[in-house]
């Protein structure tokens, strides 16, 4: 039995409908949720400065109600606070995800380990407000943080005082939500599969007009050992997840998005003639011009079945991190996809394509099933991952579609070998996660010449034969080393231009 370290809670969040209350209750939650719209906006305007960075959520109560009490607005103290700490939790994840962002500018700006130094006194300045003296770490803050403001007037928070619940039948629950008036409570009632407890989130949807309740579900704990088996995965737009073991999880993800993003397509266009049609019609005969602005542009619907799309793409995700962990603590390394995709030119059906690929879905999927299995994830540097040879370490070798060929002619399946160099890059000490491409480039192509040079070539005769991809010859770091290389830096030029036409 492997030795135990520690255990976790597996929670994840459950929405239920409102299917019963009377006309009076939804038109005093509509009054309230209006109410807590403008507390929730003046907290975020109050707290969401930098000033108030680093700030503890349970202090952010009495710096609100220094300008706003309940009575101005004719709310119970409860509700306002616990709409208070709601917003103060919120600002918090904004403020701990651009501390994120600027972790990564700064590795950026002080690479290397002779600056090692500057980047831990630069990183712990973050979490305290000895930033603002700092000119650099105050510019990248006020760059990355921005101010925070809600136009939220849809939601009621309630922790476990603020109602009560009764069962009525099988899956059916009665809650009793504190009002506006003392004493007096609202009544709901709610279609759920297991009785509603702890904090809980009323929410308003204003597309269905309906009711929502969101609450938090305790699916008991689960151990996490001290050893961990290592897989790498890669993330794709055909199949969901491709593991270092080469399995593939999520197949039909690229087919569904695909249909979403074709169908999407086609329709937009037909819209667009029919908009055309109107504006044309709206002089010519305003009636029809009514009608089909009333019967066919309406946006219900098509609402409706992009919700059903999402869905349908996050099943798949779900269901493909679920098949990766299968119940087993494991440390899986993927890569760090936050960042945005730049320099690449695609086609207008590639980026409509891209577009719907979820990958901030993936990576959430990922974290909770990883919590939910006691396993853990750790992202690193993606850059050059689907290019590299991963029997070799190199460059060498050319990616097609879902093949990769390596330089001695033999095809590997091309995710399956992106998943293993994941894998050897967790633990690769040279390439770290914040590095820049052009760094990851150079550490790359020497280890590429390191290669070639056992084997009598350079990397100049690995461009020549095919072997090495000419986009890498442009870069300082090739040239570099061909100068380093003695008898090939002369006739350089001439056989480069002649093969990267």
């Amino acid at each position: 039995m492997p030795k135990k370290v520690g255990a976790t809670k597996k929670i994840s969040t459950q929405i239920v409908p409102v299917v019963g209350m009377t006309k009076s209750v939804e038109l005093e939650l509509l009054k309230v949720m209006k109410k807590l719209g403008v507390v929730r906006a003046e907290s975020y305007n109050k707290l969401g400065s930098i000033n108030h960075w680093g700030m503890d959520w349970k202090k952010a109560i009495p710096e609100v109600k220094s300008f706003r009490t309940p009575d101005t607005l004719g709310l119970p103290a409860k509700l306002m606070d616990w709409t208070i700490n709601d917003v103060a939790k919120a600002i918090t994840a904004q403020q701990a995800a651009c501390t994120d962002a600027v972790i990564k500018k700064i590795y950026k700006r002080f690479p290397g380990k002779e600056n090692q130094k500057t980047r831990k006194e630069l990183c712990q300045q973050l979490k305290t407000l000895a930033l603002l003296d700092n000119p650099l770490l105050h510019r990248l803050i006020r760059k990355e943080f921005q101010r925070g403001h809600s136009w939220v007037k849809n939601q009621i928070v309630y922790q476990q005082v603020g109602y009560t619940c009764r069962q009525l039948s099988r899956n059916t629950y009665q809650l009793e939500l504190a009002g506006l008036k003392r004493g007096k409570r609202n009544k709901i009632i709610v279609r759920s599969n297991r009785k509603i407890k702890g904090q809980i989130r009323l929410i308003y949807d204003n597309l269905s007009q309906k009711f929502e309740i969101h609450f938090l579900v305790d699916h008991g704990t689960v151990e996490i050992p001290s050893y961990r088996r290592s897989v790498g995965v890669d993330k794709g737009y055909t199949e969901a997840f491709y593991d270092s073991e080469g399995r593939a999880h999520g197949k039909r993800l690229g087919k569904a998005a695909t249909n979403k993003s074709d169908r999407i397509c086609a329709k937009n266009r037909n819209r667009g003639k029919l908009w055309a049609f109107h504006r044309k019609l709206e002089k010519l005969d305003p009636a029809k011009s009514a009608r089909i602005l009333k019967n066919n542009l309406s946006r219900k619907t098509e609402n409706k079945r992009y919700r059903q799309n999402q869905s349908e793409l996050r099943a798949i995700i779900g269901a493909a991190s679920k098949s990766l962990f299968n119940g087993e603590p494991l440390k899986v390394f993927a890569e760090d996809l936050t960042q945005p995709i730049k320099g690449k030119r695609q086609s207008k059906a590639m980026s409509r394509k891209l577009n719907s690929w979820m990958k901030g879905e993936m990576r959430n999927s990922l974290q909770k099933w990883a919590n939910w299995t006691g396993s853990v994830i750790t992202e690193v540097q993606p850059s050059y991952t689907s290019q590299i040879d991963s029997v070799t370490g190199t460059l060498l070798g050319q990616r097609s579609g879902d093949s990769f060929t390596r330089f001695d002619g033999v095809v590997l399946q091309a995710d399956h070998n992106a998943a293993k160099n994941i894998l050897a890059r967790g633990t690769d000490k040279e390439i770290t996660r914040y590095m820049s491409k052009t760094e990851v480039q150079a550490v790359l192509l020497r280890r590429t010449a390191r290669f070639l040079k056992g084997m009598g070539l350079s990397l100049l005769d690995a461009v020549e034969l095919g072997w090495l991809d000419c986009k890498h010859s442009k870069t300082r770091a090739f040239k570099q080393l061909l100068v380093e290389i003695p008898g090939t830096s002369r006739k350089m030029g001439g056989r480069l231009n002649s093969n990267c036409r």
